[in-house]
């Protein structure tokens, strides 16, 4: 019975196209500026998005890393949104230093005293610069042309990504709330369900 349902799960994802998944998830940083814009975010709206997207982006990566457990577990197929769900995932990392750099600090003096002198702020750009390279490589021509070990290597780097990105908000709250910490416990679940299991 669990299997067929899951037989029928993994159907009707094959069937259905990646580009919607892209679509809808280009849409929240637009309609969030639109609500600070309007004054929907509270008082602080520039905070309160920056917070938001960034908030959206490390879900993003969480859900990215679950995909593998999910089949491992379950027998869920999301393999085929992986890459758009990290390339969103991206797309939401960059809006959210966008965000930082021109409507935050704008003095782009303070900016590089920022990242050097704030851990929390080095944390999340070196989480910003590891995500590059993946971002970059994350289609098929890259496949072909690194080749598929090479690459999967080079991918190997969301992980350190996403685990200084759970650092990076746990820090940023600079007092112990509950949230961040799940996140980072969350994310350090994930990764361990990835380790090879130890041969009897």
């Amino acid at each position: 019975m669990i299997l067929t349902a899951t037989q029928t799960i993994n159907d009707r994802l094959r069937h259905f196209p990646t580009w919607p998944v892209y679509l809808v998830g280009a849409l929240p940083p637009v309609w969030l500026f639109y609500l600070g814009v309007t004054g929907g975010l509270g008082v602080e709206p520039i905070k309160a998005l920056e917070h938001r997207l960034g908030e959206l982006a490390l879900q993003l990566l969480i859900a990215t890393l679950a995909v593998t457990p999910l089949r491992r577990f379950t027998g869920i197929t999301l393999i085929k949104f992986r890459r758009a769900l990290g390339l969103i995932a991206f797309y939401y990392i960059t809006c959210h230093l966008l965000v930082w750099l021109f409507l935050d600090v704008q003095l782009w003096s303070q900016i590089w005293a920022d990242i050097v002198k704030r851990p929390y702020i080095t944390i999340g750009m070196a989480a910003f610069v590891l995500l590059i390279p993946v971002a970059l490589t994350s289609n098929n021509w890259s496949i072909r042309r690194l080749g598929a070990p090479k690459w999967r290597r080079l991918h190997q780097l969301s992980y350190a990504a996403v685990v200084l990105g759970a650092v990076h908000f746990v820090m940023l709250t600079k007092t112990w709330e509950m949230e961040p910490a799940l996140y980072l416990l969350g994310v350090v679940g994930l990764l361990a369900l990835r380790l090879p299991k130890r041969r009897a």
